[in-house]
Order: C-alpha cells, then structure tokens, then sequence
C-alpha cells in the first residue's frame, strides 16, 4: 500500500506566502497540506480553495488544545471547512507543564472530552508528541501514557523526530500504539551536536533508520505520512528529499 502524504506547512513558516508552495509540493507528489495556527484563522474558506485549486487535501490540522476545550465548535466548523477528518493539538507550552500523573491525566481527559464532542460531527482528535511527553516523570511513569491512558477516543499522529531527540525509540512507541497511531511524522534528527537547522535533517538524511521503522509504519492503523521539518533552511529542497526519499521505501 502507497499512503498519502501530506507537507506539514509549520515547515514553510519562514517563506510565505504558503499558498505559493501548494503548486509545486503537488508537482513533486504530495497529497496533501498539514495546516497549523495561524495558517488557517484569517480566512479558512479561502485556504480551503487554494488547496483545492491546487489539486491537494487536507487530512487534519494542527490546533490548539485550548481551543479545543474552550472553543470546540469553532474549531470543528474549521475542520469542516477544511474538508480535514482530524483535528490535532500539537503541545502544552511549557510554563503550564506540571510534572505530575494526575496533570497528565487530566491533558488526556481534556482531549478525550474532545474527541467524543467532535465524533458526533464525524470529526476525530488526535495528539501530536514533542519530546516533553517522554521525560519520565519523578515515579518513573511517561507523560504520553497517561494522556493516552484517559479514553481509547483519542488518536495519534506519531512523531518519530521528537521521539528520537527524547531519547526513547520510534520503533517501541510505533508498536505500543499502533491501534491509535492514524498518521506518522517522518521527521529525521541530524546527527548529536548539529546546530544548522536547529539539528533537524531531511527524511532519509538524518540519524533515524527509516528502513527499519516500515514493517511497524505497517502495523499501525495510520491512513497517511506526513513530512516536517521544523526549521529548514532550504524548505524546497526539504520537501523534495523527504518524499523521494519516503517514496524510495515502498511508502
């Protein structure tokens, strides 16, 4: 199976305007944009035709998960605009982080009530992980286990990248959640000690075996790929390494 794959446009932030990009990120194969805030907020219905005048989709967004607790609805007619199946909060900002289970805990409440108010829409939620989510907390349990460990409703869109950077391995979390693992992130990390592009690479030209990773992408339930780097100096070339490189997978 060929999964499509979506360009996160987080990564084209530092060259607008990102409706520019759309046609050349069809040209090279992509099916789809990954919108983050603000991308989306100013005019969703005119992102939505620039996308398909393009001839791309949009699979899900990423979103603010304050925003999904205290403004669902808005962010639901967003998605719907959107055409997007998913609705995804990416990150708790660090000032509001509290290292405890039950903080935790209650993230993955908050995104579970979410989840059910969005599915009687025909919506899903899914969490986007950084690195924060696999600091072992001071009784030796993970952030991410908890947040999942609050209702089977809440999805997941994988970041292998970030999983890297933490110190924990994409292959073990790929398999613990393959059955809420809906799209994957190939974002690759640069070798320990890379400060150009703030230490990120390409998909295939960093430290992440990817080879290794499809037979569990396999296992998962995830419908789509989804490319990103966080701060590419050169977004075009970005772009196409990523997906050739995906593609050379058997992707």
């Amino acid at each position: 199976m060929a999964y499509p794959i979506a360009y996160q446009l987080y990564s084209s932030r530092n060259f607008p305007p990102l409706h520019a990009q759309f046609p050349l990120l069809k040209s090279l194969g992509y099916d789809a944009i990954e919108p983050w805030l603000p991308a989306y907020e100013s005019d969703p219905a005119l992102l939505r035709r620039q996308i398909d005048d393009a001839g791309l989709a949009c699979f899900g967004f990423h979103m603010p998960l304050k925003g999904l607790v205290a403004e669902p609805d808005r962010f639901i007619e967003i998605a719907q605009t959107l055409g997007a199946t998913y609705m995804i909060p990416p990150f708790v900002p660090k000032e509001e982080r509290i290292d405890t289970a039950d903080y935790w805990q209650g993230i993955g409440e908050q995104l579970a009530q979410g989840a059910e108010r969005a599915a009687r829409r025909g919506l899903k939620v899914a969490w986007h992980n950084h690195d924060f989510e696999y600091v072992p907390l001071a009784d030796g349990s993970r952030p991410i286990d908890h947040i999942f460990g609050a209702g089977d409703e809440v999805l997941f869109e994988i970041d292998c990248g970030w999983i890297t950077r933490a110190g924990a391995d994409p292959a073990a979390e790929l398999e613990l959640y393959a059955d809420r693992i809906i799209a994957i992130q190939t974002k690759d990390m640069a070798p320990l000690g890379t400060t150009i592009d703030d230490g990120w690479a390409a998909t295939g030209d960093g430290i992440i075996d990817w080879a290794a990773l499809v037979p569990y992408f396999r296992k998962t339930r995830a419908d789509h790929i989804v490319a990103e780097h966080d701060n590419p100096s050169d977004w075009q070339r970005f772009a196409k390494r990523s997906i050739d490189h995906i593609r050379s997978l058997g992707l």
